[in-house]
């Protein structure tokens, strides 16, 4: 296998902060690797510096194999918001589209355009200021993989989409024979898409081949090992102090060695690996909740002319959780400002039918845009509690930084703090897996399980759901919201098998029709033999002229048309028509050219 990507000892700091030092993989042909790393561990560092944005402050080696396409996707995509989708990326691929003729030119506009239908953006003339963050995320998506390229560096390509985004995505890459190396929290992503997984932890990195699990099972390995060697490490310590002590007279000459390896082992038998995790204890209070929760009778939201819910109604009950899930623009997050509130701050659409709350209630709300941090706050001034900051993974070391010198995940864990914090009997979670390293999720998915309250989650995180709820919401679209009783693995499985039992369904229909048609035309009266050949009426004679000159015709039209397309200077709204009329002109052409043999055959 050729070597990809080669990294020699490369680090990054950001002032007394070490993110990672001197470290070194390399990345063969055909490996899909997923990085995990805790939240501030250096994982975008390390992206942006592999992408040419940032620089190793130790210098190293970053060595890409010669002439291979390498594509890259970061968090954010800078984009123009008065340019329209299709604009968008081609002038933001012309580093890849320089050097094309006009035939592979033309192929990858097809591609683009099959891309953008594929992750639900028909319209391509469409604003990218009129799209959504999930969207967005689409179009950088498409830009990245229209390219083929044979190397594939992403930056949490998940966050974001939804459900069905993420799972053409996964299908897609599962397929691809493309190299990739990824950051990503989505476990069921992982485990379908990549076939090794890399830690960087404590400033090292550690590589796994095989899944999710066995990188768990291997890692609690490595933990064990490392600190069974520290113990080993203690035993001779323990023998070298009392060495030390009781023998002072003895410290000169050939026992200086002794001494100097007394102070050795003391670093490392100081050593012992303990793995930092959220402890939920402090805050695993919640407010009493009485018998109503929130009662909704009837609600119906438009916004224009388009429906967002139609007369849902619906009681939650105590304890329960509630998992919701739809596509992007479906109406999920309006549907949780409904239930709080925030409806009429936030949306300026029409509200009908009735919703009660219970007077216990209080309702703990994270939402996408919840955070309003001062960037020049520290992390103390925004939680003045150090105890449960230091268990929250937020050090002593850190609690007087500022929030701008924060990580995404970071922000995102301390504001996710101050809304536990609250203690409220009713916790509404909208897509809080975003930037949340897979160990803090670990975490946050056992303090939910025990929550003594009612849950609601809004999240395309399918083990996350899978790990909490009772049942789900599906918003499909026009106001129409569902309710399934199960996991969403069982929702997609039950989707799977109604999908597989209509097309069953849909054959054997034909295939009866089919048999009903062969057996009417075996009931029918034998046709006569046919007549001998016969001469071309004048008429007919006429027809063939006039056929031949046609095919002629089209024939020119079809072939201007494709140099045409192929020369990449039309328009868009140009380049469908010219297309649509080349498949007009080729039924055309086949149907003058059957009738064209019918009648020669009389010549």
């Amino acid at each position: 296998m050729a070597s990809y990507l080669q990294i020699e000892n490369i680090s990054k700091s950001y002032g007394p902060k070490v993110l990672f030092e001197k470290i070194g993989f390399n990345i063969n042909e055909g490996d899909k690797i997923a990085l995990i790393a805790p939240n501030g561990t250096g994982k975008t560092s390390l992206m942006r510096i592999l992408a040419g944005k940032d620089k190793s402050d130790s210098g190293g080696k970053i060595m890409f194999l010669k002439d291979i396409k390498i594509a890259f996707l970061e968090q954010e995509y800078d984009f123009d918001p008065e340019k329209s989708i299709f604009t968008q990326i081609m002038d933001s691929s012309t580093a890849f589209t320089k050097d094309l003729d006009q035939e592979h030119f033309w192929e990858y506009e097809r591609r683009v355009l099959k891309l953008l239908t594929n992750f639900n953006l028909p319209d391509p003339e469409q604003k990218m200021k009129e799209l959504s963050g999930g969207e967005v995320k689409r179009v950088a998506i498409t830009q990245m993989l229209a390219t083929e390229a044979e190397f594939l560096i992403m930056d949490e390509p998940t966050n974001h989409l939804d459900i069905d985004a993420i799972e053409f995505l996964e299908g897609y890459l599962k397929r691809s024979r493309c190299t990739l190396f990824m950051v990503t929290h989505d476990r069921y992503f992982l485990d379908r898409v990549c076939n090794t997984v890399m830690e960087m932890d404590h400033g090292a990195v550690y590589t796994y081949k095989g899944d999710y699990q066995n990188f768990l099972e291997k890692r609690e390995e490595r933990i064990a090992n490392y600190n069974a060697e520290t113990d080993k490490v203690r035993n001779i310590l323990r023998r070298e102090l009392e060495w030390i002590r009781s023998t002072p007279c003895a410290r000169t000459g050939k026992a200086r060695y002794r001494i100097n390896a007394f102070y050795d082992l003391k670093d490392r038998a100081s050593q012992v690996y303990s793995q930092k995790q959220v402890n939920m204890d402090p805050i695993k209070g919640s407010t009493r909740l009485g018998t109503k929760i929130i009662n909704c009778k009837d609600l119906s939201f438009y916004y224009g002319e388009d429906c967002y819910l139609d007369k849902f109604t619906y009681n939650f009950q105590r304890y329960e959780k509630v998992g919701i899930v739809g596509r992007n623009g479906a109406g999920k997050s309006t549907f949780l400002n409904i239930l709080t509130g925030r409806f009429f701050e936030d949306d300026p659409g029409i509200l009908t039918g009735t919703i009660e709350r219970g007077e216990s209630l209080k309702i703990g709300y994270y939402h996408q845009s919840g955070m309003s941090f001062n960037p020049q706050d520290t992390v103390l001034d925004i939680v003045n509690d150090t105890w449960l900051l230091n268990r929250f993974l937020f050090p002593h070391e850190m609690l007087n930084n500022k929030i701008e010198k924060l990580s995404g995940g970071e922000r995102r864990r301390l504001y996710l703090l101050t809304i536990l914090m609250q203690q409220p009997n009713l916790l509404i979670l909208d897509e809080p897996t975003n930037d949340l390293d897979i160990v803090t999720l670990n975490i946050l998915e056992e303090y939910l399980k025990e929550f003594n309250g009612s849950l609601i989650i809004v999240s395309h995180d399918r083990h996350f759901l899978d790990k909490l709820v009772d049942h789900l919401f599906i918003f499909c679209g026009d106001g129409v919201v569902k309710d399934f009783i199960g996991s969403y693995s069982e929702y997609r499985e039950y989707i799977k098998e109604y999908e597989a039992e209509q097309k069953s369904a849909a054959r054997a229909e034909e295939k009866a029709a089919k048999e009903k048609a062969a057996k009417e035309a075996a009931k029918a009266t034998p046709q006569e033999a046919p007549a001998k050949k016969k001469k071309l009426t004048f008429k007919e004679q006429r027809e063939f002229e006039q056929l031949e000159k046609d095919l002629e015709s089209l024939a020119a039209e079809k072939a201007d048309l494709e140099a045409k397309l192929s020369s990449g200077t039309l328009p868009f709204d140009q380049l469908q028509t010219a297309s649509e009329r080349v498949g007009q002109l080729i039924n055309l052409i086949d149907e003058k050219e059957l009738r064209w043999l019918e009648l020669s055959e009389n010549i």
